[in-house]
């Protein structure tokens, strides 16, 4: 006579609840990464509740990096794809996030990259500097007066000049930090450096920026 096999046990004074017969909406994040990261492939079910989790966020980020892009859904499918091909490999569930942004930046990068011409790859409006130096960034807004219209515009072709000609290094980190609001502690993990190392390529971006767009927001 077969017996139904019960899905805790004890411990000591703790008790392990498996996880295995919770629906995907029932798990947190860190578990559903997990399922994912079990058998040959990625669990469905479990990747489809990461996705319907996780879309607005990669949504952000590519409208923050390219808002006059026709094809952001194109690259918001390629992202997914890449997660699914590469989930495996992330040593950390909790990473998740930082790893996903890492990925949706990489991915426009790569694309920008391939593209001979870009129309305004950033929404970001004039950094404005601050007492202990710092330059402060404000997102435009999404509907630009009349008068905003021409400035702006200008604005994003300089900015955006002025972004291209970072090093890759300075251009993916301080695109985490500005567009993506992540600590400095959160970019030396998603990009393997050092707390000091993240802190030096952030002020030397800014700096370099700085310098770049001077000249015409000193002529506004």
């Amino acid at each position: 006579m077969s017996q139904s096999i019960p899905l805790s046990w004890s411990t000591g004074e703790a008790t392990v609840v498996s996880q295995v017969s919770l629906p995907p909406e029932k798990l947190s994040n860190y578990d559903l990464v997990l399922r994912c990261q079990e058998g040959l492939h990625p669990d469905r079910a479990a990747f489809a509740e990461l996705l319907r989790r996780y879309q607005s966020h990669v949504e952000k980020v590519l409208y923050h990096l390219a808002p006059d892009w026709q094809d952001r859904a194109d690259l918001s499918q390629e992202i997914w794809i890449r997660v699914y091909r590469n989930v495996k490999r992330l040593n950390d569930p909790v990473k998740f996030r930082g790893w996903l942004s890492r990925i949706a930046t990489n991915l426009f990068y790569d694309e920008l990259r391939k593209r001979k011409r870009v129309r305004d790859p950033l929404s970001l409006d004039a950094p404005r500097m601050l007492e202990d130096g710092e330059m402060d960034w404000e997102i435009a807004s999404a509907e630009p007066g009349p008068e905003e219209n021409l400035t702006t515009t200008e604005f994003y072709d300089k900015l955006r000049s002025a972004i291209a000609d970072l090093p890759e290094v300075f251009r993916t980190t301080i695109v985490l930090r500005e567009i993506d609001g992540m600590a400095y502690e959160e970019i030396a993990e998603i990009t393997g450096v050092s707390l000091g190392t993240v802190k030096s390529r952030i002020a030397r971006a800014r700096q370099r920026l700085q310098v770049e767009l001077q000249s015409y927001l000193d002529g506004r």
